[in-house]
C-alpha cells in the first residue's frame, strides 16, 4: 500500500522538524518545504493528501500561499492545517479567511496531531 503524502511548509525548525517525525511515525511520506518554496506549485506537482503550514514565516506571506492553493482548481480540495503560536491571533484569523481547513496552535499540533488529521480529512 502506498503511504499518503503530506506537504509541510515551515521555516522554524520547531515544531516543523518534530511534525515531520510525527507524520513519518504515522506512516506518511513527508515532503518538507521551507521558507521560499511555492506551496501551490508543490501541491499541484506532488498531489498530497494533506498540507501543513506554519503561518510564521519571514520570507513569505503564508496566508497568501494558502489562498493561492485554494484558488487553484487542481489543489483547492487539499485540506490545509495551519499552525502558529497562540499569541498570533491576527495571523490565525487571516489563515481562516485564506481558506485553511483547520487553524491550530503550534503547541497543540503535536499533541493532537491524529485528531487534527482525522478532522481535516472529514468529507462534508
Amino acid at each position: 500500500m502506498t503511504q499518503p503524502l503530506a506537504l509541510i511548509f515551515y521555516e522554524d525548525l520547531m515544531p516543523g522538524s518534530q511534525l515531520v517525525n510525527r507524520l513519518q511515525d504515522l506512516q506518511y511520506r513527508v515532503q518538507p518545504l521551507t521558507g521560499g518554496d511555492d506551496l501551490a506549485a508543490a501541491a499541484q506537482e506532488s498531489g498530497p493528501m494533506l498540507v501543513f503550514a506554519d503561518l510564521v514565516c519571514e520570507r513569505l506571506d503564508v496566508c497568501k500561499a494558502i489562498a493561492a492553493l485554494r484558488a487553484n482548481p487542481g489543489t483547492a480540495h487539499v485540506p490545509v492545517i495551519a499552525f502558529a503560536d497562540e499569541a498570533e491571533t491576527a495571523l490565525q484569523e487571516s489563515a481562516r479567511l485564506a481558506g485553511a481547513t483547520l487553524v491550530v496552535t503550534d503547541a497543540a499540533i503535536l499533541t493532537h496531531l491524529e485528531q487534527f488529521i482525522e478532522r481535516a480529512l472529514q468529507v462534508e
